[in-house]
């Protein structure tokens, strides 16, 4: 009895200490024998063991003779570690609460400099890096109360360290594993015994700062292997808490610019381990995390923009994806690894990732096996699930839906449940607004971050319901702990998705749904089934566009780029549609849009007849 009391204390104070953790399902673990006796007898000895080792280089080195990719890429590089010389050494220049920027800086500089240095052991790149590697461990700190910024920041010196095979001079040496220790790896462990907040987290946080920790660890492995040890163990032992995310269908909750940001760290942390230890402990086959590499792909949209929903950026970078290629090395999926942009000029790529030089390693690993067409339509559950139509491979009208359900309590997520994006004839029709500064905004002393009902966030036009395509009920927020299930989906020809929207307009309706109908190759109809509540007053339909517009009988007319899109009102034709303008913004603090405008079909409660109504409208192009 006595034993159970215990343990019940036990689990208590781990509920307690790891808030964090508490899931409603049982989360698949990754491999994890991690202790002072594994490290020692598993960890590679000889260096480079970060993500390049001797095999790996050995086949790179071969490999980069003929292979076109492998040379562009290399060209890019040293272009970019060239324009590191041309930059004053790095100081520990905090903007706002983040020394983020530097420390992405360094992550940069290491992966360029230390990558040529790889391949052609220049002393003046090795002088270079051993410049920039004493400024950054002169810092005082790393700026821990912003565990990011450690991360990148220890991460970047690890890989100087390794990369370099311990041909700096020992007093750098001695001064960057003594940096690692102190100023990385024990901020990470509270006075206390408590767990950092970010260890065992939900989001992108676990993936940098355990991979940062992961790579810091082995950086340090001779000098501490308990500390070592130990970080390496809590990283296997948290990391799933963030990749369970990915499930049940790859969507990455947090939009496709996190996508990158996260999974970027969990296929360099996978890389890493593989290199050190001979295997990745089980990223690969984690559950739905190759499937994320579909979700990634499907986010990038004929007109190069993002299907940006959540806190994600507009546009893709000029320059090819190396996290993506990490899932074709891995799978043989030629649809992963974008050779196009590997192969542009190497001018045009501009500054390239800042994992680039790591990223090289599986570029070299790439070997086409098989080519899986991306599908016209696909969905993907989880927290927050999104339905994608396309038209496929050669499709002359260039056609993408995208619609999503979810709800404001996500990661980076907004008041858009039920909305959805439109691209036709090369056009964006429908339109997100997207993300904004986070800086500008905390500089203001503005709560981003806040998700209550009442929070702050929610008066920003990016972050309400207001600013984007979906249903609004008597002109009030959506409910932030409501969230907007994908109930029901069907694929072929013309495939539909289905949103169970109830949720997150409460108790203003006594339910809603919102179903979206690819009907024919050019448009796509958006029917809602709402059934009303006695405190229903007001139904707005809402969609969001840039493009110009003219009201007609039953509609209206978007123009744009010299192209037409038809909005047909089916269900109530007698109904104007209304135009608000967004542009100015509401708010000061707004992101501001040139042309951005609210298009509104308002139904007053009192002229529908019975406790239901149904919405239908049609857009459709040439």
């Amino acid at each position: 009895m006595k034993t159970k009391i215990n343990l019940l204390i036990s689990l208590f104070c781990l509920a307690i200490l790891l808030p964090a953790v508490a899931q409603e399902k049982e989360i698949p673990m990754l491999d994890n024998p991690m202790s002072v006796q594994y490290l020692k007898k598993n960890l590679r000895k000889s260096q480079p063991r970060l993500v390049f080792n001797s095999t790996i280089e050995k086949n790179l080195k071969k490999k980069m003779k003929t292979d076109p990719v492998l040379q562009n890429m290399y060209k890019a590089i040293k272009l970019n570690a060239d324009e590191v010389f041309e930059k004053s050494l790095l100081t520990r220049n905090v903007v706002g609460r983040r020394l983020l920027g530097t420390s992405r800086e360094m992550l940069w500089r290491i992966n360029m400099l230390g990558f040529v240095y790889r391949m052609e052991k220049d002393p003046k790149v090795l002088q270079r890096i051993n410049d920039e590697v004493m400024a950054v461990c002169n810092f005082k700190d790393w700026n821990p109360s912003h565990y990011l910024d450690v991360a990148e920041m220890s991460m970047a010196v690890a890989f100087a360290l390794d990369w370099t095979a311990g041909k700096l001079p020992k007093s750098t040496i001695q001064l960057a594993k003594n940096a690692i220790i102190e100023k990385g790896i024990k901020p990470s462990w509270p006075e206390g015994g408590n767990h950092s907040h970010w260890a065992y987290g939900t989001n992108n946080w676990n993936q940098v700062c355990n991979g940062g920790m992961i790579a810091a660890s082995i950086a340090i492995a001779e000098v501490d292997p308990e500390l070592a040890s130990k970080t390496i163990w809590r990283a296997l032992d948290g990391l799933p808490h963030s990749l369970v995310e990915y499930g049940p269908d790859g969507v990455y909750p947090e939009g496709s610019t996190y996508w990158s940001y996260g999974t970027r760290f969990s296929v360099v942390t996978a890389a890493m381990l593989e290199s050190s230890f001979g295997h990745d402990f089980g990223h690969f086959k984690y559950p739905a995390f190759v499937e994320s590499a579909v979700f990634r792909k499907l986010m990038n949209t004929p007109s190069g923009w993002y299907y940006n929903f959540a806190d994600c950026g507009d546009k893709r970078s000029e320059s090819g994806d190396v996290a993506l290629a990490w899932f074709a090395t891995k799978t043989g999926n030629k649809e992963f690894f974008e050779k196009d942009r590997f192969l542009q000029p190497v001018e045009e790529m501009g500054e390239l990732s800042r994992l680039a030089g790591a990223g090289m390693a599986w570029l070299s690993q790439y070997e086409e096996k098989s080519e899986v067409k991306m599908p016209k339509a696909w969905k993907g559950e989880g927290s927050n699930p999104v339905a994608v139509f396309t038209g496929g491979e050669n499709d002359p009208h260039n056609y993408y839906f995208g619609g999503k359900g979810g709800r404001g309590m996500v990661n980076h997520g907004n008041m858009d449940g039920g909305s959805f994006i439109f691209e036709l004839n090369d056009v964006r029709w429908v339109v997100d607004p997207g993300n904004q500064n986070y800086h500008e905004l905390e500089q203001k002393g503005f709560d981003l971050w806040g998700r209550c009902q009442e929070c702050e966030r929610w008066t920003l036009l990016t972050k309400n319901n207001y600013g984007h395509s979906t249903i609004t009920i008597n002109d009030e927020l959506h409910k932030t702990e409501g969230l907007v299930t994908l109930s029901d989906f069907k694929d072929g020809s013309k495939p539909e998705a289905t949103f169970d929207m109830s949720a997150t307009l409460g108790d203003l309706v006594s339910g809603a749904s919102r179903k979206f109908i690819k009907d024919s190759p050019t448009s796509v109809v958006i029917e809602d089934k709402i059934k009303k509540s006695n405190k229903t007053e007001l139904i707005t339909w809402q969609l969001i566009t840039t493009a110009d517009v003219e009201i007609v009988n039953g509609g209206a007319i978007l123009k744009q780029d010299g192209k037409k899109l038809k909005l047909e009102n089916i269900s109530h034709p007698d109904l104007d549609v209304s135009i608000v303008s967004l542009y100015p913004a509401p708010l000061e603090l707004d992101r501001q849009i040139e042309g951005l405008k609210r298009l509104e079909i308002r139904i007053p409660a009192w002229t529908i007849e019975g406790d239901k109504t149904t919405i239908k409208v049609r857009l459709s192009g040439d």
